[in-house]
């Protein structure tokens, strides 16, 4: 599908609208400025990426039926969520297969739809890479972030598994998150094993190994002398963001490291202020924060 300008089915996932609304809320108005129009599309229900392991039947269902109501608006796909990005991307590449294409028909024959698989699937990191272009993103910077250095995380599935996503960044040597970030006039910061899983695919096994593998993370990101993490998924938030605090307490530690999402940022340097942008809603404060980088209320 050719798309229809900078126009896409926003596609707002399960962890988004009910855990981190900031995210949504940054993210509206980012786009808003940039002129990206997000469609709202109450057909929408879940990617399927949380059944994957359970059914393959099952996630290519799913997915394939959101794919069937951004197809029947002539839009392609707009996510925020690393896991929805890659799950519905990973349902279009098998969608080009005949044989694949017929049998998933079949199953989602039930709910009165059919799938061609002609929509494309974007993260907003990549609409805003690809898309905007980071030229455009820097013009429109009225506050630039140069007072700070961000330590990025890009999240498992914003470019894994690599053939799926036609050659969008380099899976080993990610430079995209970067360069938006470094395009808001903030430094980016390089830190030991910046790469790690957040872990929370492993919660529903255990806590200790996740727990670990924060503890890990934020030891890192500390010795950088980051002013904070910017990620661009709601689960690697919960993560970072919610669980810093259960983390601090099992290792007897203090972190305080504000987590952000990219839209947060880029609404900061585009000069909107904490309650617009949802940064009052972060689980670790950012009055700090926002206080080095003169954020207004």
């Amino acid at each position: 599908m050719a798309g229809n300008g900078m126009k896409y089915a926003f596609f707002l996932g399960c962890t988004t609208p009910v855990r981190v609304m900031q995210y949504e809320a940054a993210t509206r108005k980012v786009a808003a400025k940039l002129g990206i129009e997000l469609v709202d599309l109450p057909d929408f229900g879940c990617c399927g990426f949380p059944t994957e392991k359970v059914s393959h039947d099952a996630f290519l269902a799913l997915a394939a039926r959101n794919l069937a109501v951004a197809e029947e608006k002539g839009l392609d796909v707009c996510t925020m969520c690393t896991a929805c990005a890659g799950a519905l991307t990973k349902v279009v590449h098998e969608l080009k297969d005949e044989k694949k294409r017929k049998h998933i028909n079949e199953m989602i024959k039930s709910t009165g739809r059919q799938v061609k698989g002609t929509v494309k699937v974007y993260h907003i990191s990549r609409v805003l890479f690809e898309k905007v272009g980071i030229e455009k993103l820097k013009a429109a910077i009225t506050k630039p972030m140069n007072m700070l250095s961000i330590a990025p995380h890009e999240g498992c599935h914003y470019t894994a598994p690599h053939e799926i996503f036609d050659g969008f960044d380099d899976p080993i040597r990610p430079k995209t998150l970067k360069a938006l970030i470094e395009a808001t006039g903030a430094k980016v910061v390089d830190y030991m094993n910046y790469r790690q899983c957040c872990g929370g695919d492993l919660l529903a096994v255990g806590e200790q190994t996740p727990t670990d593998m924060v503890h890990e993370k934020f030891d890192n990101v500390k010795r950088s002398g980051a002013d904070a993490m910017v990620l661009q998924c709601p689960f690697c938030d919960i993560m970072y963001d919610e669980f810093q605090k259960t983390v601090e307490e099992k290792y007897g530690t203090e972190y305080k490291i504000p987590v952000l999402f990219l839209p947060q940022l880029i609404g900061m340097a585009m000069g909107m202020g904490q309650k617009e942008l949802g940064l009052t809603k972060n689980a670790v404060k950012t009055k700090g924060l926002c206080e080095k980088a003169g954020v207004q209320k």
